[in-house]
């Protein structure tokens, strides 16, 4: 596998995460020769998405490759010079993974004697439910090997992101027609923390109207507010005097009641006391756009995750002729003057026009160090939603700094539906700006909103929004209603989700540059970024793109199957100006043939 690449090309790509793919598909759709590498054995890169057993090898592979360090001395010609390319897992740090229930030997013999109990309870001609549909008793006790068991039924993503209704990567892959290579879900309910209590925000102008918890006066008010933020954005003459100060003082002006101004600032522009008023207009705006589109909120979730959206571009790349090749290793680059001329990989050189890097691969002596700004992330395993609803909902809450030294933390909750995990559980991403460790960071939000506390071997709880059950000892089951008795008692212990496995982590975020030494050929793509959404990375991908080939179109639409004609084959003529259906040219050239004789 180390040899039997060709030599040349135009564009090298070395990692799989979005940008790359990305610039790799734009590329190869106007016809250049693209190579796109990575050294992992999945696509994505600090993007992937994985299922159960792989987020495990992936986890192993960090601590394996993580003390790599070979020795490379390659061959160069007059004038070359070689830099070894980087360690891409040295850059992922504080990985923390915990079990809070135990595995399958430890549970009590009591929870074999409650099974029995209960299907002696089934009437004689019940139906036989297969193991892989049952809901309600396949979902009711979970153990550590029972998760390892499903973990195909798993979709954990290392950086969930969702896509505004209207934002540039919707554009992009309508456009481009890739979007037939995905499937999305829409964000059902965004929630947010008001008086200790999670409610769910009122998105559309129905919902404003029907919210009972907001007065006419102050929907009034609201919509009075949401429409100049709409007309012009930040540039309107309403905000002079008040772009480069905090959103929260322009706020203050207006009067607000603290419901309004609550739903403004943490719901609808996902703003803290900092945020700017220009980027708190324009944050709402982007939020007003994307309304009404797909669903009643402005958001839409990847299926399977987000993982899958690098891998639906180089789908494109592969058909117009792009190379593939995963587990292959960029080792390092060849350069002279201002110009990278080669890669080695493995065994070989491969010449290039133009390279483009995935972050954590390029040699330390050409990228500049722009801060230690990372991302802390929050991955947990419940075993109920953080918020009871009547039906299953994609959950989006943004929680704001409790006070000085906290960041704000995006949470993202995910059920079944999404195909994120098995029936009965739900997967809780929480993601903020990296201060301390991934733990420190978000520990007082999972304390907000969920029990990580050690499942005692003789508790078991049923996955539902209605009760949990308890096994004590002597067999006996006893259900207790999860309603609390104290209606602002809304995130009691009784009522709050289960961790059942958690794992912590910190990557970098996307603020590294390249110096201003390197060759001109090199194009850095950085990694995901603390933004909700994929616009910074799709930005990127067209600035790169454009420093590559200003003339070419980006991502132009690329035909379906039925519209492209194979070699050989000939496309249908133009119809004969004289054709008609009722053969009435052919009746009149008999009939001229028959006179001339």
């Amino acid at each position: 596998m180390e040899d039997d690449l060709p030599t040349e090309y135009d564009v090298i790509v070395v990692g799989t995460g979005m940008t790359e793919s990305i610039v790799a598909a734009a590329a190869s759709r106007i016809g250049k020769k693209v190579l796109h590498l990575d050294s992992n054995e999945y696509y994505g890169g600090l993007w992937a998405t994985f299922n159960f057993d792989g987020l495990q090898k992936w986890m192993e592979d960090l601590k394996s490759a993580a003390s790599e360090n070979k020795d490379f001395k390659p061959d160069l010609q007059d004038g070359e010079q070689f830099l070894q390319a980087s360690n891409q897992y040295s850059t992922i740090e504080n990985i923390v993974e915990d079990w809070f229930i135990s595995n399958d030997e430890d549970l009590p013999a009591v929870l074999a004697k409650n099974t029995q109990t209960e299907s002696s309870e089934e009437p004689s001609g019940a139906e036989k439910v297969d193991d892989d549909k049952s809901d309600k008793k396949d979902t009711k006790h979970w153990s550590i090997d029972r998760i390892k068991k499903e973990y195909r039924r798993f979709n954990i993503d290392l950086a969930p992101k969702l896509l505004f209704a209207r934002g540039e990567l919707v554009e992009l892959l309508i456009s481009s027609n890739i979007a037939r290579y995905a499937e999305f879900r829409a964000v059902s309910r965004v929630a947010t923390c008001m008086n200790g209590k999670l409610t769910q925000v009122p998105c559309s102008r129905a919902d404003v109207f029907a919210n009972k918890t907001v007065s006419v006066i102050e929907k009034r008010m609201l919509m009075q507010l949401l429409t100049s933020c709409m007309d012009q954005g930040a540039d309107s003459p309403e905000f002079d005097g008040y772009r480069d100060k905090p959103f929260v003082e322009y706020l203050n002006t207006k009067k607000l009641t603290p419901i309004v101004k609550h739903y403004v600032m943490q719901a609808i522009a996902m703003a803290t006391d900092k945020t700017s008023c220009r980027d708190g207009v324009n944050n709402t705006k982007h939020f007003l756009n994307s309304l009404g589109r797909y669903g009643n909120t402005p958001f839409l979730w990847p299926m399977y995750g987000s993982g899958e959206l690098p891998q639906c571009f180089c789908r494109l790349c592969a058909v117009f002729g792009g190379v593939y090749c995963l587990k292959r290793h960029l080792d390092g680059v060849v350069t002279s003057g201002d110009k990278c001329k080669a890669i080695l990989s493995g065994k070989q050189r491969l010449t290039l026009e133009h390279l483009v890097v995935g972050q954590g691969h390029l040699p330390p002596e050409i990228v500049a160090s722009t801060g230690e700004n990372k991302i802390s992330r929050g991955i947990f395993i419940t075993d109920r939603s953080i918020m009871k609803g009547e039906k299953e909902n994609l959950t989006l809450l943004y929680y704001p700094p409790e006070e000085a030294g906290q960041e704000a933390v995006t949470i993202i909750e995910l059920g079944p539906l999404t195909n994120a995990c098995p029936q009965g559980l739900f997967i809780v991403h929480m993601t903020c700006k990296r201060t301390k460790t991934a733990k420190e960071d978000l520990a007082y939000v999972v304390k907000k909103f969920l029990k990580a506390e050690k499942l005692e071997k003789n508790v078991s709880r049923t996955p539902t929004d209605s009760q949990t059950q308890t096994s004590i000892a002597g067999g006996e089951s006893v259900s207790k209603d999860i309603e609390s008795k104290n209606p602002d008692d809304e995130n009691s212990n009784n009522t709050m989700p289960q961790v059942l496995w958690s794992l912590y982590l910190n990557l970098p975020a996307s603020d590294i540059k390249l110096s201003e030494s390197a060759p001109n050929n090199i194009h850095l793509c950085s990694g995901p970024d603390l933004n909700l959404d994929f616009d910074f990375a799709v930005n990127q991908a067209k600035e790169i793109f454009k420093s590559m080939y200003p003339d070419e179109d980006f991502l132009p639409r690329a035909p379906d199957p039925e519209e492209i004609i194979l070699e050989g084959e000939e496309a249908p003529g133009p119809k004969f100006e004289g054709d008609n259906s009722n053969g009435e040219n052919e009746k009149q050239d008999n009939e001229k043939a028959e006179k001339e004789e």
